[in-house]
């Protein structure tokens, strides 16, 4: 068994299949299937249930991803830290990141990091939820994440670094029921439409702990697919209560941002596993804390 069985391994696992994955790894299928072959002789147990053109894990395979993960990884790690005695030459930065914080500060945060080690590489991955980017650091599909919770986040399986707050505001049409410049408070959205994100969002909550406290809304679309949210608003199907990291792009767009009353905010983090990082994901860490003023 070797490194690249694993990175083999974890490529099935990662894109679903084994045809997604050979064309992941610039490989043929036969090729990828015999070296899961040789991996699983070696281990002696099968690691995936073939089905047709599907690909099941099995307990074993179920099992194996996790101590996979960290011995790439580790290898990773090895591989960086010789690689950075003379300075970031290269590497990759792997991060989980939601939507609306993809907007900002994530992409303040690169334009930082990359102006300061133009030769690092930095590849983002979407996440919806808190919990999915806490599972993505933690079983190491990412070596960082960037959270975004109404919650202060916990250190948990994972450490945090605190970086800001969002405060949470509504989108309406140029045109829409209130007054630009006037905050709109929560009361007031009683009788409109309201456009949601999926359950486990911060946005969602929002929505769903003012129907808790009795304002009359009514829910017209939920959507998972949050770059539709504006266009949705601009079209006048209902109003959003969405981060302000939105707020420079919807503008833009010709929507009108308005403070909510009273404020509610997230709390924006970047998380990492407690394990070792790399030089390029640490040095990302120490430009994303310094320019936040946090430690």
């Amino acid at each position: 068994m070797d490194v690249r069985q694993l990175e083999y391994f974890l490529a099935v696992v990662d894109h679903g299949g084994f045809n997604r994955a050979a064309s992941a790894l610039y490989l043929s299928q036969p090729s990828l299937s015999q070296a899961i072959r040789a991996l699983e002789r070696d281990l002696g147990s099968d690691l995936f249930h073939r089905i047709g053109r599907r690909a099941v894990l099995t307990d074993a395979g179920t099992a194996l991803i996790g101590p996979a993960r960290d011995a790439v990884r580790s290898l990773q790690l090895a591989r960086a830290s010789v690689e950075s005695v003379h300075g970031l030459r290269g590497g990759r930065v792997d991060i989980a990141a939601p939507p609306s914080q993809a907007v900002e500060p994530l992409t303040g945060l690169i334009d930082r990091f990359a102006r300061a080690h133009p030769a690092v590489s930095v590849r983002v991955q979407a996440a919806f939820t808190p919990r999915d980017v806490t599972e993505m650091v933690r079983t190491g599909v990412c070596e960082l994440g960037l959270l975004a919770s109404p919650d202060p986040v916990p250190q948990g399986d994972v450490r945090t670094y605190p970086l800001s707050e969002q405060r949470f505001v509504l989108l309406t049409p140029p045109d829409g029921p209130f007054r630009p410049g006037v905050p709109v408070r929560h009361e007031q959205l009683s009788g409109h439409r309201l456009i949601v994100g999926q359950k486990g969002t911060g946005m969602r909550r929002y929505v769903d702990d003012l129907v808790a406290e009795g304002v009359a809304l009514t829910v017209v679309v939920e959507t998972e697919h949050r770059v539709s949210i504006l266009p949705l608003v601009l079209r006048g199907v209902g109003l959003a209560v969405v981060a302000d990291a939105w707020r420079g792009l919807a503008e833009r767009a010709g929507a009108l941002v308005l403070d909510l009353e009273p404020s509610t905010s997230l709390h924006i983090a970047l998380v990492s596993r407690r394990a070792p990082l790399t030089p390029a994901a640490e040095a990302f860490v120490g430009a994303a804390v310094e320019s936040h003023g946090t430690s």
